[in-house]
């Protein structure tokens, strides 16, 4: 059954996240007083770009099997370091089509997968080797990017740790995931 594993957050935009007890979802703005909430976009390279963009990088997911991938490498990574909001288990969130709907029990918080999380080379300034640590290859060459997938609030509520996950897909055809 897939599940809430931590959840984190940062007023500031620092790299990593910490860790809380519960975060509080806001719908069409994402995790209440973490710096990258918002109906546009606050991620600063892309604030530079266009600052009326809308903000598709609400909420940040990375399912916890990917720590344990990262310590089996000899990296020394914890909850919130890779600047997620919501850690998860039992969920393979890279194999979701873009449109999916997560639904977080017992608060009903909604959020809506709209794509991959690009990680940049401040993953490297966090620890020397982790950003190719978090990309690979498929057997054509193609780039597989591991570190998470982003979302926007559909609907608000409380989210802890062990709430409980469902996935609805959206309907066919299924759109594959891409970095938002």
């Amino acid at each position: 059954m897939a599940r809430v594993q931590t959840v984190a957050a940062s007023c500031g935009h620092g790299f990593s996240k910490t860790v809380r007890d519960r975060i509080e979802i806001i719908a069409g703005i994402g995790i209440a007083g973490d710096a990258h909430a918002g109906r546009t976009v606050k991620h600063r390279s892309r604030v530079r770009g266009d600052p009326n963009q809308p903000n598709l990088r609400q909420v940040h997911l990375i399912h916890a099997e990917l720590l344990t991938e990262l310590h089996q490498r000899g990296f020394a990574v914890e909850p919130g370091d890779l600047g997620e909001n919501i850690l998860t288990t039992g969920i393979d969130l890279l194999a979701l089509p873009r449109g999916s709907i997560l639904t977080i029990d017992p608060s009903g918080a909604r959020l809506e997968i709209t794509g991959l999380r690009n990680p940049c080379a401040q993953i490297d300034a966090f620890q020397r080797g982790l950003l190719s640590a978090v990309l690979d290859r498929k057997a054509d060459g193609s780039l597989i990017r591991k570190a998470g997938v982003m979302a926007i609030a559909l609907t608000g509520g409380a989210i802890r740790p062990g709430d409980r996950i469902t996935v609805q897909l959206p309907p066919l055809p299924h759109l594959a995931l891409e970095p938002v």
